[in-house]
C-alpha cells in the first residue's frame, strides 16, 4: 500500500502543482546566456595531507539578512572565488586561475521571509515526511537512479556519463582534504538479484510503464499509470522481496574539482555559497543522468517545491526521497526544512519544468544540498537545511570542469 501511495504522489505531484490557477504561471525552463569562464593559468601545488576530519556543520554562516548587508562582490573577487583546485587520483594537486567574460551583475533580489515557523536543532522537523525507495521499479529508473553514494558517507548526483556533483565539504573541510578522500570512490546503485540473475517475465514491460510515468506526458498517461499501479498492488511486495536489497557498484574517482571560494586555506573561512564539488569518475557509466539548470527564484518553482534523494545514514543502504517548499532564498542559497539526516548531504536538488517550445517536461539539477547549518539572522543563530544554488557563474564553472573549455557552456 505504501508503494502505491508513494507512486501516485510522485507521478501526480507535478500535475497538481500546475493545475487550475497555477497553470497561468510561467513554470518553464528559460534558456539564458551564460557568462564565459576561461582558464587563465594553472599552478602545481604541494600534495594535500588528507588528514582533516569530516565537518558536516559550519560554525557560523552569514544568513539572509546578513547577506543583504554585504557589499556587491567585485569582478576580481568573483574570479578569485571561481578559480579552482583539482586533486588527482595520484594525490597531486593544481590551482587554476580563471577570468570571467560577459558577466552582467544581476539586480539584488527582494529577500523576504515566507513565514516558516522557527525550528530548533533537528534535521527532521516534526513528522518525518521522507520516503524510502524500496521498490526496484522506482529505484533503478530515472530520476532515482541518478543518486550515488560517496565512500566518505555523503551522497551525490550523476550529471554526465563521467561526472558526479556533490557538496565540497564531503571531501574538503575548507583547509585540507578529509580523511578517506585520497582514495575516493563513488557507489552507483544496482540491485542484488536473489534469483541468480534471471529476469522475471514481463519485467521489460513493467520497466517501460514506470519509465513512461516518470517522463513528462499528458494527464491521461498519468491516469493510466495510476491504474497500472493499482493492478500491480497485490504483487508489489513480492516483487520487492524477489528483487533483493540494493547494493553499489563502486568506481574510483579520477579527479576532484573544488572552487577556491571553498578551499580558502587556514587564513580565511570557507563560504557556504561555494559548497559544491565535481568528481570525475575513472570509468564512465551507462545510466541516465540529470542535466544542470540555472536555479530560478522561488516564484518560478511550481508550488515553491524542491526535490532531492540521498542515502540518509539513519536508513542504511536505502535511497530516501523527499520534497518540500523553500522557506527563504538569497542570491546563492535556498533555505528550507526538507526532512533530511546525515548522509543525504551532497544530493542534487532538482525541479521539473516545461521545456521551451516543447510539450514535454524535464527535470534538472538546480542546487546542491549542503545540509543542516546554523545561520546568523539578526545576530541570532537559527537552523535551516540549506542548498547551494546553481547560479549562471557556477553553471559556467561546473560546465568548464566537465568539458575542459567553455565551448559547450554558452547557454544554460
Amino acid at each position: 500500500m505504501g508503494v502505491l501511495l508513494f507512486g501516485l504522489m510522485l507521478f501526480t505531484l507535478g500535475w497538481t502543482l500546475i493545475d487550475g490557477s497555477e497553470m497561468e504561471q510561467d513554470f518553464m525552463w528559460h534558456v539564458r546566456k551564460i557568462p564565459r569562464l576561461v582558464s587563465e593559468r594553472t599552478f602545481h601545488l604541494t600534495s594535500p595531507t588528507f588528514e582533516a576530519d569530516a565537518k558536516m556543520v559550519l560554525n557560523r554562516v552569514c544568513g539572509i539578512e546578513c547577506q543583504k548587508d554585504l557589499p556587491a562582490r567585485s569582478l576580481s573577487e568573483l574570479e578569485d572565488s571561481l578559480s579552482f583546485e583539482t586533486v588527482f587520483e595520484n594525490g597531486s594537486r593544481t590551482l587554476t586561475r580563471v577570468k570571467v567574460q560577459g558577466w552582467v551583475p544581476e539586480p539584488a533580489q527582494n529577500l523576504t521571509s515566507q513565514g516558516a515557523p522557527v525550528r530548533r536543532r533537528r534535521q527532521v522537523y516534526g513528522t518525518d515526511s521522507r520516503f524510502s525507495i524500496l521498490d526496484t521499479k522506482f529505484l533503478t529508473n530515472f530520476p532515482f537512479n541518478t543518486a550515488v553514494k560517496l565512500s566518505t558517507g555523503c551522497s551525490g548526483v550523476l550529471i554526465s556519463p563521467s561526472h558526479v556533483l556533490t557538496a565540497a565539504h564531503c571531501v574538503h573541510d575548507g583547509n585540507d582534504y578529509i580523511k578517506g578522500s585520497k582514495k575516493l570512490r563513488v557507489g552507483l546503485l544496482k540491485m542484488r538479484n536473489k534469483g541468480g540473475g534471471k529476469r522475471r517475465r514481463g519485467s521489460r514491460r513493467n520497466r517501460r510503464e514506470v519509465s513512461g510515468a516518470g517522463r513528462e506526458g499528458s494527464p491521461d498517461s498519468l491516469k493510466e499509470t495510476a491504474t497500472a499501479a493499482r493492478r500491480r498492488k497485490g504483487s508489489a511486495r513480492g516483487q520487492r522481496a524477489a528483487g533483493g536489497r540494493p547494493s553499489f557498484q563502486w568506481t574510483r574517482v579520477k579527479n576532484t574539482h573544488i572552487p577556491k571560494g571553498w578551499a580558502r586555506g587556514e587564513s580565511r573561512d570557507s563560504a557556504l555559497d561555494y559548497d559544491y564539488a565535481l568528481l570525475e569518475l575513472k570509468r564512465p557509466h551507462k545510466k541516465k543522468y540529470m542535466e544542470l539548470g540555472v536555479s530560478p527564484t522561488i516564484k518560478k518553482l511550481p508550488g515553491g517545491m524542491i526535490h532531492f534523494s540521498g542515502f540518509d545514514q539513519d536508513r542504511a543502504d536505502q535511497l530516501v526521497y523527499r520534497f518540500c517548499s523553500v522557506s527563504d532564498e538569497s542570491s546563492d542559497l535556498l533555505y528550507q526544512y526538507c526532512d533530511a539526516e546525515s548522509g543525504s548531504t551532497g544530493s542534487g536538488v532538482y525541479l521539473r519544468l516545461k521545456e521551451p517550445d516543447k510539450k514535454r517536461w524535464k527535470r534538472k539539477i538546480i542546487a546542491i544540498y549542503s545540509g543542516h547549518q546554523w545561520v546568523d539572522v539578526h545576530g541570532v543563530q537559527k537552523d535551516y537545511n540549506v542548498a547551494v544554488r546553481i547560479t549562471p557563474l557556477k553553471y559556467a564553472q561546473i560546465c568548464l570542469w566537465m568539458h575542459g573549455d567553455d565551448a559547450n557552456c554558452t547557454h544554460g
